[in-house]
């Protein structure tokens, strides 16, 4: 059985599934290079047909879609009518009857030099609420399908926030939902743009200056924003005013008038401490909800989806505070709206197919390269390289030697981490090395904290209570013996957000980092997107290049060729 599964909107990308399989999954921004981009994802839907060997979109079973009602681009895509609530279709005649037309219904059409999907059979296509394929996403990427909580969290999608399932065997059943009053991702998506940073873009700038700062100092005074839960009860609800939005580049951001309230507390307490607030309220929040709930069902295994779980501190929050009320916690690694295709996909997959468990072992579900088209890109450029029989011992060397190394390698990952094949690498043994990487190659501010990728091996060397973590999806102490030897991967408040690196995995990325541990006695490594500060994570050697001569970087391996300046 083949599914595609289609996200538009926020993040737009697209995934392939065969027989339970993900062979594909890629965000359209990696394609249209623009950051967040919410167009229909063509250029995605054409790589998944490619990867998968479908010459023709109608050899797909179904076509799986993220949203009750689709937004107006991919109706015309794919010739489908949009469909209308009753007070649509009314203001719809009466438009008709006083303008002699439908208000904003204008003749949209694709080119004729793009694919022509609308000859599929409807019985292809299937909507599905915004937040079940969230929770799809989640459940149907973990190990087992013995009973577990479902939590789903974000901005908003189809009228809900915040939603509580319960999944087992192959259904997903929804227990509890709120909008606008439990809007615990609105609230802290306000926060960030009263701090001047892009709503559903710049929260993991909000989360990191959080332990900049203290929230003694202003306690409370992001309290209407945020709803409060007692046990799995609603007890306050937010405050928030209108929604609105603003389209450009590519991307739709939202924005809160409340974000104005936030701008002023921010002049008067300081921009650390009200990010520490905002820290403090979404943690209590989620927490107070899920181990609510769990008191409530006896459940104890939980998983997670939607925006808020990129939130690696909160992920951790949770963790640490298990005692004995969970014993499993499954975050499925691209949360966001991004992830909204595999959860699609798997979605309708799991209606006509029985689940059993996922082994979700990477993510690396993007483009590739040979290095006969590296080395073809490399000789119309004119440029100076070498073949590099073994890269790995050669990067390893470079970065002993404090070198910034650009990696890339083998499929591009899926969803907003750099996980070992499109990076940018450097020695975490030299606190300055942070700054380095901040100010000459990614640009951006210098509070700004970088992750390691470390040997699946050395995990309990380095972290404190750690549980197998891949995907740079939560955060964990480090022990403390090892925070002065790796200082430029270790956050103010003594955590990381760790990729543990399997050699079956990534065999290629785990010999780079075991070769840096025999030259320097520690097997981890800085790692970070192989990107600029506002751009999309690099997804071709052409783009690879020109990042690596705009910016501070000193090496560049693409595949087996090596650049230096």
């Amino acid at each position: 059985m083949i599914v595609l599964g289609i996200h538009a909107g926020h993040d737009s990308s697209a995934a392939i599934i065969i027989d339970g399989k993900i062979i594909a999954d890629v965000q359209e921004e990696r394609f249209s290079r623009n950051k967040h981009s919410n167009n229909v994802p063509l250029k995605s839907i054409e790589y998944c047909l490619k990867k998968a060997k479908i010459c023709n979109i109608n050899d797909v079973n179904k076509i799986s879609f993220s949203w009750k009602s689709n937004p107006k681009g991919l109706n015309t895509v794919f010739g489908l009518k949009r469909k209308y609530s009753k007070k649509e279709e009314i203001a719809i005649e009466i438009a008709k009857t006083f303008f002699g037309k439908s208000l904003g219904m204008s003749n949209q059409k694709l080119p004729i030099y793009y694919p022509d999907y609308t000859k599929i059979g409807n019985n292809k296509f299937i909507n599905n609420n915004h937040h079940l394929v969230h929770a799809a996403s989640a459940y149907y990427t973990r190990k087992s399908n013995d009973k577990c909580l479902i939590f789903t969290i974000d901005g908003a999608g189809d009228n809900i926030c915040t939603a509580i399932w319960l999944g087992e065997g192959n259904e997903i059943k929804l227990l509890k939902k709120y909008y606008k009053e439990a809007a615990i991702g609105w609230a802290y998506g306000i926060v960030t743009e009263g701090l001047h940073w892009i709503h559903g873009d710049g929260e993991g700038k909000t989360m990191g200056l959080a332990p900049y700062g203290d929230s003694t100092k202003c306690k409370g005074v992001l309290d209407k924003f945020f709803p409060i839960f007692k046990d799995d009860k609603l007890v306050k609800e937010s405050k928030l005013g209108d929604s609105f939005y603003w389209s450009e580049n590519g991307s739709t951001q939202f924005h809160f008038d409340e974000a104005k309230e936030v701008e002023k507390l921010i002049g008067k307490y300081s921009r650390e401490s009200i990010a520490a607030e905002a820290q403090r309220k979404l943690e209590e929040n989620v927490i107070n909800l899920v181990f609510g709930w769990i008191k409530k069902t006896g459940i104890k295994k939980v998983v997670f989806a939607g925006g808020i779980m990129l939130n690696v501190k909160l992920n951790q929050r949770i963790w640490n505070n298990r005692e004995n009320l969970i014993e499993e916690q499954h975050i499925y690694p691209n949360p966001g709206d991004s992830g909204l295709a595999v959860g699609a996909a798997l979605l309708e997959y799991y209606r006509h197919n029985k689940f059993n468990g996922f082994n979700l072992d990477n993510l690396y579900l993007g483009p590739e390269y040979t290095n006969e088209e590296i080395e073809k890109i490399l000789k119309i450029r004119k440029l100076n390289y070498q073949f590099i029989d073994n890269p790995s011992k050669k990067a390893a060397k470079l970065l002993a030697e404090n070198k910034i190394v650009a990696w890339f390698q083998g499929r591009m990952e899926s969803g907003p981490r750099a996980l070992g094949n499109r990076s940018i690498l450097m020695s975490p043994l030299k606190a300055e090395n942070k700054d380095t990487i901040n100010a000459w190659v990614k640009f951006r501010e210098g509070f700004r904290p970088f992750c390691p990728s470390l040997l699946y091996e050395k995990r309990n060397d380095y972290l404190d209570d750690c549980r197998d973590e891949f995907f740079m999806i939560t955060s964990f102490d480090v022990k403390k013996n090892k925070r002065n030897a790796i200082p430029a991967v270790v956050h103010v408040d003594g955590t990381v957000r760790p990729q543990m690196v399997n050699k079956e995995t990534n065999p290629l990325y785990w010999e780079l980092i075991n070769e840096f541990g025999k030259l320097t006695g520690e097997y981890i490594v800085l790692n970070t997107s192989f990107n600029v500060m506002g751009e999309p994570i690099i997804n071709n050697p052409k783009e690879a290049i020109r990042c690596f001569y705009d910016s501070g970087i000193d090496a560049l391996f693409v595949g087996n060729y090596l650049l230096e300046k």
